[in-house]
């Protein structure tokens, strides 16, 4: 496996698997058309195929936020997100704050990463959930 950290070689076909349990998850072509929209991104590649993804919108001064992190299912628990996380943060590094939301369940894997607990609010339009609305 190796951490990418752009798109070049990568095509939407290789972006399937991701967004289990989501009923409306994106495509492949906008899972693309995110990361390609993103300030920073780190992709754990597998014979060409992206089994794991994280990526970043930062205004480059100040601030970034990570919107999503997502591993296929047969490569849990192998360092995977660590290493994808971990990639992120050092493309990152120098900035007064990186933000992220997520579950309780996921508290402790952030804690273990540096980063603490803070409160988040978020607004959802499950209607849009895949990215393509209108």
């Amino acid at each position: 496996m190796q951490i990418r950290t752009t798109l070049n070689e990568i095509t939407p076909a290789a972006l399937t698997g991701f967004f289990e349990g989501w009923p409306n998850p994106p495509m492949p072509e906008t899972l693309w058309r995110i990361l390609s929209g993103s300030s920073h991104m780190a992709l754990a590649v597998e014979d060409g195929r992206v089994i794991g993804f994280t990526y970043a919108i930062s205004d480059g001064v100040l601030s970034a936020s990570i919107p999503l992190l997502e591993v296929r299912a047969e490569w849990r628990g192998a360092g995977v997100a660590s290493q994808l996380v971990d990639n992120l943060l050092a493309q990152l590094d120098g900035l007064y704050m990186i933000d992220t939301a997520c579950d309780d369940d996921l508290v402790p894997f952030y804690e273990r990463l540096g980063m603490t607990r803070g409160n988040a609010m978020i607004r959802r339009d499950y209607a849009r959930q895949n990215g393509r609305g209108q």
